[in-house]
């Protein structure tokens, strides 16, 4: 079977063909979907060239001055730079940067996704799949901002006594009110990052540390009633009290897909998930979240840090930091610093894309990093991503880390 001079493969969607084939095949399904209100979102991936300065281009649809245009995120080690083009000029753009500045693409429309690969050698698949996404996202190129913690947060937030009756915020809960809107926000974010971003399949998150629940109803109420998505949301917590207590609020309010578990991080069961939670887990405790949410599949892992103690009696004293390293707060600091840094590099070796960032003032919270996490690329490939955490062990005397179980992964 051919279509568009492109035979159809083995595998069922699979079209082989010469690269100017398979790139105009693509190209016309871009315009057609961009034309017809189809079009979701294209990346492009795997630069032709090593250490290229934009590692991946995200592009989206959007309406400017009541015209279509297409919005290009370029994504590059330190910063994203943003441009906008027409839809036609923006197509044009597309087609260079796939015939020579990358070798993947992935095309989602509410019709069909479409995949692109081309080899080195200049040969090129195109492969089909069912739509991943049924509903286009909006247009709008300023997107109105909202709280997510809205009238229909009411009752649970009542149910946590982080308001009153009336629906004000309680003075002593101001800062986890805060807290809890500004999480959401940066959950919104991330969701659009991971891709689920208007997309109705049923996601699946564990929230391990659930404590009171605060963050975990968060969670639940921002895909189920603000973007209404089928969810489901286990909040693991080792105190039983708690457990009993969040799962009665959770019925009272009849939160539907939400549930508390007892358990703790490393052997609590649980099912594949698409997201794992992690927010001020002690110490070591941390690690062992990330390594389920690697062990899960989880494509998104958030953790915020809490107490660093695994690093601080190995870290050395190498120069020219030995005169600094001298003073007691300074080595803790830089305990800390590297504590966190070889968990970005860990999770950069397993396949992520990494960032950390501050997610909450410092007079609201002093343990306020996040390192969040998404799946990009395949797991345990990278030789200079594991280079790059071996050195850095080494040149401070790091003998063991929490994670280094996932050194031991050959590459595939």
């Amino acid at each position: 079977m051919e279509e568009r001079g492109l035979t159809l493969g083995r595998g069922a969607g699979t079209l082989e063909g010469t690269m100017t084939d398979a790139q105009d095949e693509l190209m016309q399904r871009l315009e057609q979907s961009a034309a017809g209100g189809a079009f979701v979102r294209l990346t492009l991936s795997r630069p032709a060239q090593a250490g290229a300065a934009v590692e991946k281009v995200l592009v989206r649809q959007v309406e400017l001055k009541g015209k279509a245009h297409l919005s290009f995120t370029f994504r590059e080690a330190t910063r994203d730079v943003t441009k906008n083009l027409p839809v036609k000029e923006g197509c044009e753009r597309i087609r260079g940067l796939l015939a020579k500045e990358f070798r993947s693409a992935l095309l989602v429309t509410t019709a069909g996704d479409w995949q692109f690969f081309r080899s080195e050698s200049g040969k090129a698949r195109l492969v089909a799949h069912k739509a991943s996404v049924k509903q286009a996202p909006p247009r709008a190129h300023d997107r109105a901002r909202h709280e997510p913690l809205d009238e229909s947060a009411r009752d649970w937030l009542r149910g946590l006594g982080l308001i009153d009756a009336a629906g004000r915020v309680r003075e002593r809960m101001a800062d986890k009110h805060r807290q809890v809107n500004r999480y959401l926000e940066i959950i919104t974010h991330l969701a659009r990052e991971a891709g689920w971003e208007g997309s109705k399949a049923e996601r699946v998150f564990a929230d391990m540390g659930a404590g009171k629940g605060y963050l975990t109803f968060g969670l639940w109420h921002l895909f189920r009633r603000q973007w209404q998505t089928p969810v489901r949301v286990i909040g693991v917590e080792a105190r039983a009290e708690l457990v009993e207590a969040m799962n009665l609020l959770a019925r009272e309010v009849r939160a539907e897909g939400l549930e508390f578990v007892a358990g703790d991080i490393q052997s609590v069961s649980l099912p594949r998930v698409d997201g794992l939670i992690a927010l001020h887990a002690c110490n070591t405790a941390t690690d062992a979240a990330i390594l389920r949410g690697i062990e899960l599949g989880a494509k998104l892992i958030l953790v915020a840090p809490c107490c660093h103690k695994e690093l601080r009696p190995q870290v050395g004293h190498p120069e020219p930091l030995a005169p600094v390293l001298r003073h007691g707060i300074m080595e803790e600091r830089l305990a800390e610093w590297l504590t966190d840094g070889l968990r970005a590099l860990f999770l950069e070796w397993a396949g992520y894309r990494t960032k950390m960032f501050e997610f909450i003032a410092s007079e609201h919270t002093p343990k306020n990093l996040m390192v969040s996490a998404v799946r990009e690329g395949e797991p345990f490939t990278s030789e200079a991503a594991r280079e790059r955490l071996v050195r850095l062990k080494e040149f401070f005397g790091i003998q063991r880390h929490a994670l280094d179980a996932l050194l031991q992964r050959p590459p595939a």
